[in-house]
């Protein structure tokens, strides 16, 4: 009987450890994760997230701060704690919605969304600001002192909120554009040290847009993935395009609803031969649309360059090898 138990004993140990090792997905488990930016960086992946601390009884999004993880293989995922909060920028008044960061000639440039307080240069609403940095772990600063974009910048939506999720682009011959925006995309080129405007700010025409932009340029084609109307919001489409500013056409959903959260939002990579899809869901226990949590998937092209849809899994991703 004891050889029995001790073997069923075991068993379970062994069980125990192969589901938890199978189950990878959501990628960070200690705490509430959403809206992924990776980057890629020194042959290391940079996960840069907002922090969902909302209880399972509120309504509405509490997020604080940004937190940064990274990992040399996809699977292991280090923790660099929290490295931006809306209180780094004077001008800010509200919660950490999206936000990506981007590396250039020697600094990090964090673009980010939050509430503006009402003083001589806005009356409030959501804005985007930029904070810098020397490493991509930190510390970062608010790297201009005001808002890169305020809502009063942007007049073709009525609400408050239009001006969230920003995503930047730099294209091979080093003009960068920053594209955002809730219920219509806006698009604007930077000048090169990052931290301006360089031109008009464009609204594009995109089927079903929503939120949450992200843009890339693989191989001769460019990518505008976002989260939009679907068959019922929010679902992932994305357009193609053979210029970062377009015309954009439409190429369909790739991601479906996600489970237990109504939110979903796009990041991607491509890393050591590999492409891989970010997005969060609520799946994690107690989790839920303002307890979302970050999750990974591979993403696979067909010749034509159109994009798979993806196949969300809980296993996640096997660990990469390679330089």
């Amino acid at each position: 009987m004891k050889f029995k138990a001790l073997f069923l004993l075991l068993s379970t140990l062994v069980f125990s450890v192969h589901f938890k090792s199978q189950a990878q997905n959501p990628i960070i488990k200690h705490m509430f994760t959403a809206d992924p930016a990776p980057l890629v960086y020194k042959n290391k992946v940079y996960l840069y997230v907002g922090h969902d601390t909302a209880t399972v009884k509120d309504t509405n999004y509490k997020m604080p701060d940004w937190h940064v993880f990274s990992s040399k293989n996809m699977v292991d995922w280090e923790d660099h704690g929290m490295q931006l909060s809306p209180k780094a920028f004077s001008w800010a008044g509200g919660d950490a919605y999206a936000a990506q960061c981007v590396y250039r000639d020697g600094k990090f440039y964090w673009y980010v969304s939050t509430g503006h307080q009402k003083n001589n240069e806005s009356k409030g609403g959501m804005a985007i600001g930029v904070a810098v940095s020397d490493s991509p772990v930190g510390p970062f600063k608010d790297a201009i002192g005001k808002a890169l974009v305020t809502n009063e910048m942007t007049t073709d939506k009525k609400h408050g909120w239009d001006d969230i999720d920003p995503t930047v682009f730099i294209d091979d011959d080093g003009q960068a554009y920053l594209f955002w925006g809730n219920g219509s995309c806006k698009s604007v080129k930077l000048k090169k040290n990052m931290i301006e405007m360089d031109g008009e700010i464009l609204v594009l025409d995109i089927k079903n847009y929503i939120e949450g932009p992200w843009v890339y340029k693989r191989k001769d084609n460019y990518y505008l993935i976002y989260a939009g109307a679907g068959t019922k919001p929010e679902m992932i489409e994305y357009c193609m395009a053979k210029g970062p500013q377009g015309p954009w056409v439409y190429k369909g959903i790739i991601q479906g609803n996600v489970p237990n959260s109504f939110t979903t939002h796009p990041g991607v990579i491509d890393f050591k031969g590999r492409s891989y899809f970010f997005y969060h869901n609520g799946s994690l226990p107690t989790g839920g649309s303002y307890r979302r949590s970050v999750c990974v998937d591979e993403m696979h092209y067909n010749e034509d360059g159109t994009i798979q849809k993806i196949v969300e899994t809980t296993t996640g991703v096997s660990p990469v090898k390679g330089r």
